[in-house]
């Protein structure tokens, strides 16, 4: 998976994964490889809401600092 995927893109491929995985699929092999898909997406749109929370953490203990200086 490319790192320049952009998050809302590879929430809207899971979306279209889950809803096919729920509309039902005959081709086991269609179902592993879009679970695999699912899978590998999942851990990437985990991995960027992480980071973003993570620099809204740091920003906000900033913000509080710079606050806190100010007074």
């Amino acid at each position: 998976m490319k790192d320049k995927m952009k998050f809302e893109d590879a929430l809207k491929r899971l979306e279209e994964i889950v809803d096919t995985l729920e509309n039902g699929v005959d081709e086991l092999d269609k179902i592993i490889s879009l679970f695999e898909e699912g899978s590998r997406l999942t851990k990437y749109c985990n991995e960027k809401l992480e980071k973003v929370e993570n620099r809204i953490e740091t920003l906000s203990k900033k913000l509080q600092k710079s606050e806190i200086g100010e007074e």
